[in-house]
């Protein structure tokens, strides 16, 4: 892993992640909001329909925010392996770990996502952390990867420390940051894909859909978790009666 330059490394990486965004993102995009939106007319949450300048600026955000993970990821390529907990053998840990470490990871991520989320929207730095995030104000698949430098850099951070600490097959690895792409596009989506019993249901009210993260655009306030209700439900920044009020 150690005979190609960082230059490399960090290109090749850079290519991974704008592709995968473009290909994730983009694609919902066009399904959702070209081939089968008119047919879900009725689940379309937004309040308007999106602007081209907002999408421009959420791809120039994703762009630079993709420069960043690939500058993490090149590092841990180039110089980590040996020194992080990464390992490449499937025995080392047994098949059931696998599994074990991807959900581990999950929760890890989320409730890092959370506190740093919570941060971000303090006042005094709201405007030069987060505020990128939010600039589209009604969010669409695009908007999913669009940060400000400061809060790429924090983002991308914690796959740096969590290759530390957690013992991580690249399997785990590349589930892990597939899922965090794909639930980040459902959650910008700007449609409502699940049914609306699933806000009542035991699992399903533990789990953030659109409608849930898209509350958060227009409140601020409120659901600042990543992929689970746990955090806003237990420090009380889950909206009052979201599971009665809001359902289609």
């Amino acid at each position: 892993m150690t005979n190609h330059s960082f230059l490399f490394y960090w290109f090749v990486l850079f290519a991974v992640i704008l592709a995968r965004y473009f290909l994730i993102a983009g694609g919902a995009y066009l399904l959702f909001y070209s081939a089968v939106g008119k047919f879900l007319a009725k689940r379309n949450l937004r309040l308007k329909p999106p602007m081209a300048g907002s999408i421009q600026t959420d791809i120039k955000l994703s762009v630079l925010s993709a420069v960043v993970f690939a500058l993490c990821a090149a590092l841990i390529s180039k110089y980590g392996i040996g020194v992080t907990l990464f390992y490449t053998d499937l025995h080392k840990y047994g098949l059931w770990y696998l599994g074990v470490s991807f959900v581990a990871v999950l929760i890890l991520q989320d409730t890092y996502f959370y506190f740093i989320h919570r941060m971000f929207h303090h006042p005094l730095i709201f405007k030069w952390m987060h505020q990128g995030h939010h600039r589209s104000g009604e969010p669409t698949p695009w908007s999913s990867f669009a940060f400000d430098l400061p809060e790429a850099i924090i983002q991308a951070l914690f796959f740096v420390g969590v290759i530390f600490t957690v013992p991580l097959h690249l399997i785990t690895l590349v589930a892990v940051l597939m899922t965090m792409t794909v639930w980040a596009v459902l959650t910008h989506l700007g449609f409502e894909v699940f049914p609306s019993s699933s806000h009542h249901h035991w699992l399903g009210r533990w789990f953030i859909g659109p409608m849930h993260h898209l509350m958060h655009h227009r409140k601020y306030t409120v659901h600042y978790g990543l992929y689970f209700t746990f955090w806003d439900k237990l420090l009380g920044t889950e909206y009052p009666n979201y599971e009665d009020e809001f359902h289609l």
